[in-house]
């Protein structure tokens, strides 16, 4: 068939598949732009790698890299296309989309069937590469530029912090960091998506570095110019100032420019403000990045622009824009405490760029060896995300028990403590199916070792054994980190698989009185299998069930330089880490998952990684959000990170419930104090969105995040919690039958409104609300003392409280109720959610009964999806499912047919069906609720909707 269509091409060219400047061969077109100099792209590739996914290279000499691809599989059989000629214009068709390739300039356009375009290059291409070299070896910057569309939206590119969720228009630094996770990916409400692939420091929108704000004239706090007043008080009680100097510049980042700070100053009761006038030297929006820990304000004009807090050895960013005008003066002031010893602050800014030039799509990354990219499209956002995983992998069905509560803390310190918080949950009768012993379980002086400490924990398989036989799971942190001193140090480092840069300037951590170690090199296969090998060992051995893979940034010296950030990790394997510096966690997930699967055992592998990077979804991984904040702010931040990185193909995502990092406030509170008050209400607000997230797991520093220790049984707090675990629980076989569409149908959990309500533009902006299956919309609470707060609901048939059956239409915005125990859930019209029984882990029972709540006013669907839970044998067509369909016009639900079979399926059951229209309003309560009965035992039934 191939060379049939091959010689169909030639037929249809008329003069053979090579010419001057272009050729065709079996996987694609490659295309020598007439116009092309000698400082720019020389030849342009472009491979079908499925109907509707085409890779783009783009390169500065007459050949490509034959460099495999870290994130791309390769292409599994030939694509069929075709190439014809179009006057000046190449067009490769695939039979669902097509590229049209200028000859004169190489820029490529993306059209689909009906000859609708869907995407171009800017004008003439807008490819840039240029020559560089790190460590002797040749590489290039490489940038490409497409035009955007005015009404789309584009969302993606991993996880990040400042409250960012439509990115058409706005930068973003792509680079992995403790709470950041960069996925060079984007995916278009008009369903397209562009795979960045390149695995270097990257940027989406400018290409240029933030600037120092000397950028602007600067005028002191009397008006003369030079500079800012820089006051330092190193006393706030007594308001003692230490110095006052002039700084033209806010750039205490790092550990290296932290070192300007006037020597000898104490920063752990301090205070140090900047104020003055910034003058620009043109007109236009200034966009302004705050890097910022300790608590900080900024005001320019005397609008207030940010106010945050962060833990001093973590420090975040914010992000917040000026229009100027050239000439005229602005005031500002920024105040810092920095709540501690060693911390970071810093106020840099992007000057104003052209508005065509902003709104482009852009990305930019320092190296390279050529332009690659996957233009990818479809029908819909999630057929996009869908052709994303065709070309990287597919995402597994996560183990059941994974889906279920997961209790943790920094740390269990003992087994026998780790041991008597599960049997609290048991004797309590809390859910809960994981328990987590985070790190530090090592003999102080060990780490990297994978040993226990006998005295902390005397007997570690016994306690797996334990937490087994309590009916739940087990996950340990494993750290890519050595001590020096370790036999796991020495048979790496004997290989070359250490990285030693850290060894060599006898880099300390803060395990006191400091230790020196550093990260091995999981870009060596040689490293990875011996890795894995350490781990099972070790580990596996014992019965553990899952690996929690922590600072996989590498977070080799946290809050080091970029630049030596890249020097502590180089070279790797495969070549300098400033052209690998993003991949890390991706590569070391490999080693861990292709370890474990080459086992006989068949068990799922589940990975909870810091870090994560374009493809990981195929590793078993799920990514949470990094050593977060304590505070409303970062709750909020969440809504949108979590979002962006599950519209990044990425569909497992969890973050710390409660924030990690604890504000000193919090650490000694008393009974009745508002801050009291606060850390309860904040634990349950966050609690409540995090039931709603695709893993349900709660962890931080002291005080301890246990329920009980929270609040007591009976408070409020307690008793909201509880519901919403138990909620999550009874909502198991909806959660895991999207957990089996993730695997089979590419589906995504959590849900940016635009997934579903693509049509409807006034979701594109909305980043505090989010879809979790196609069937519950959530509305996180994320303000202090708020009782109400306000909902857009989506253009639709309408919308169902889901607490008490109450119908609202769709199409507007409305303030709705939002008291401390509930937090606003809405299902849409259409929707049908599957209910079980009342369990304290997912193994306990099987649903014989399920409760089908049915919302009427919409034709409906929805797939209940079960297999044997922990093993693979889905992978081998061992699984069943049972369709639902809603017929809005006769109001008949049908319970189609069973499809499948595994062992230990169910094979009789029975529903309850409970029908909630806009005149039979029912809240959600299936022990409670009256519905009609019916027995199944796997042919289709049909249940007709009676309102009386």
């Amino acid at each position: 068939m191939k060379k049939l269509l091959f010689v169909v091409v030639i037929a249809i060219l008329g003069f053979g598949c090579n010419s001057r400047n272009w050729n065709v061969d079996e996987k694609g077109l490659t295309v020598f732009p007439e116009e092309a100099s000698e400082e720019s792209v020389k030849a342009i590739r472009l491979v079908p790698y499925g109907e509707e996914i085409i890779k783009v290279s783009a390169s500065a000499s007459e050949r490509f890299s034959d460099k495999e691809s870290l994130v791309a599989l390769p292409p599994g059989h030939p694509v069929d296309f075709e190439v014809t000629n179009e006057g000046n214009d190449l067009v490769l068709s695939t039979g669902k989309i097509s590229a049209k390739v200028s000859q004169t300039t190489g820029e490529i356009r993306f059209f689909d069937t009906d000859g609708n375009l869907i995407l171009r290059e800017k004008e003439n291409g807008g490819k840039t590469i240029t020559p560089m070299q790190v460590d002797s070896v040749k590489g290039y910057e490489v940038r490409q530029v497409w035009e955007s569309h005015e009404d789309e939206g584009l969302y993606g590119l991993g996880q990040h912090q400042a409250h960012d969720f439509n990115y058409r228009g706005k930068n973003e630094e792509l680079f992995q960091y403790n709470t950041k996770v960069s996925v060079p990916v984007i995916v278009s409400t008009r369903n397209y998506g562009i795979l960045w692939d390149n695995y270097s420091l990257t940027r989406f929108g400018d290409p240029r570095p933030y600037s120092q704000i000397n950028k602007f004239k600067l005028f002191n706090a009397d008006g003369e110019e030079g500079g800012l007043t820089a006051t330092y008080i190193d006393n706030i009680e007594t308001g003692n100032v230490y110095t006052v100097r002039l700084e033209n510049a806010i750039d205490y980042e790092n550990l290296t420019t932290i070192k300007n700070f006037p020597e000898g100053f104490n920063f752990n009761n301090a205070r140090i403000t900047w104020e003055g006038e910034l003058q620009p030297q043109e007109s236009g929006i200034f966009r302004f990045l705050m890097y910022y820990a300790g608590y900080t304000k900024i005001w320019i004009d005397g609008k207030l622009l940010a106010d945050r807090w962060r833990t001093a050895w973590n420090p975040s960013v914010a992000k917040f824009q000026v229009d100027m005008e050239a000439g005229k003066k602005y005031h500002l002031k920024l105040e810092w405490m920095p709540d501690g010893g060693e911390s970071y602050i810093g106020l840099k800014v992007h000057t104003p760029r052209p508005p065509e030039e902003q709104n482009r799509i852009s990305f930019w990354s320092e190296m390279g060896d050529q332009i690659d990219y996957f233009f990818m499209a479809g029908n819909s956002m999630d057929d996009v995300i869908g052709n994303y995983r065709k070309l990287t992998g597919k995402a597994q069905v996560m183990p059941k028990w994974a889906m279920g509560f997961w209790q943790s803390r920094e740390r269990y310190k003992t087994q026998d403590e780790l041991l008597s918080v599960l049997k609290e949950f048991r004797e309590r009768k809390i859910p809960i199916d994981n328990i987590v012993q985070d790190w530090s379980y090592w003999p102080v002086d060990k780490w990297g070792s994978h040993e226990f400490d006998k005295k902390r924990f005397p007997d570690p398989k016994g306690m797996v054994d334990k937490v087994h036989a309590n009916n739940a799971h087990i996950m340990i942190s494993v750290w890519p980190k050595f001590y020096k001193d370790t036999e796991h140090f020495k048979e790496f480092d004997k290989k070359g698989w250490m990285y030693r840069q850290a060894i060599e300037d006898s880099i300390r951590d803060w395990i006191y009185p400091g230790y020196i170690g550093s990260f091995y090199d999981a870009y060596s296969p040689g490293a990875r299998q011996l890795f894995w090998g350490q781990i099972k060992e070790h580990l596996h051995t014992k019965g553990f069930d899952a690996w929690w893979l922590d600072a996989t940034e590498p977070d080799i010296l946290s809050n080091a330089s970029m630049e030596y950030r890249k020097e502590l990790m180089n070279p790797t394997h495969l070549g300098p880490a400033t052209k690998y510096f993003n991949a890390y966690a991706l590569m070391n997930a490999k080693g861990i998952y292709e370890g474990q699967r080459s086992l006989e055992n068949n068990e799922r592998v589940f990975i909870l990684t810091r870090s994560a990077f374009a493809g990981m979804q195929r590793f078993g991984t799920a990514t949470w959000s990094g050593d977060i904040g304590t505070v409303w702010e970062d709750l909020k931040a969440q809504i949108p990170a979590g979002i962006n990185f599950s519209m990044s193909g990425l569909p497992y995502w969890t973050m710390d419930i409660g924030g990690f990092c604890v504000e000193k406030r919090y650490q000694n509170m008393k009974e009745g104090t508002e801050d009291m008050k606060e850390w309860r209400e904040l634990n349950t607000r966050w609690y409540q969105f995090g039931a709603f997230s695709p893993l349900f797991r709660v962890h931080g520093q002291f005080p301890y995040r246990e329920l009980w220790n929270i609040a007591p049984r009976g408070h409020k707090a307690y008793e909201t919690m509880l519901y919403y675990n138990k909620l999550r629980y009874c909502l198991m076989p909806y959660i895991y039958s999207l957990t089996g569409a993730v695997y089979h149908d590419d589906y995504t959990i959590m849900r940016g409104l635009v997934m579903d309500y693509t049509n409807d533009q006034k979701v594109y902006d909305i980043d505090d609300q989010y879809m979790f299956g196609s069937g519950l919309m959530v509305c996180p609470v994320y303000k202090y003392k708020a009782r109400e707060r306000e909902v857009y609901f989506p253009e639709n048939e309408g919308w169902y409280n889901f607490y008490t059956g109450e119908f609202t239409g769709g199409g507007q915005s409305k303030v709705v109720d939002a008291p401390y125990e509930r937090m606003p859930l809405f299902v849409p019209a259409g929707a049908i959610i599957p209910a079980g029984p009342e369990i304290e882990y997912t193994t306990q029972k099987q649903p014989e009964l399920i409760t089908l709540y049915v919302y009427t006013g919409a034709d409906g669907e929805f797939k209940l999806y079960e297999d044997e839970g922990s093993n693979y044998n889905y992978e081998k067509g061992q699984f069943a499912t049972i369709p639902f369909t809603y017929n809005e016009s006769d109001q008949t639900l049908t319970i189609g047919k069973l499809e499948g079979s595994f062992d230990g399926m169910l094979n009789k059951r029975r529903f309850k069906v409970v029908f909630v229209s806009s005149e039979h309003p029912v809240g959600f309560d299936p022990e409670h609720a009256e519905g009609q009965m019916v027995e199944y035992s796997g042919e289709a039934i049909e249940v007709a909707f009676d309102e009386h």
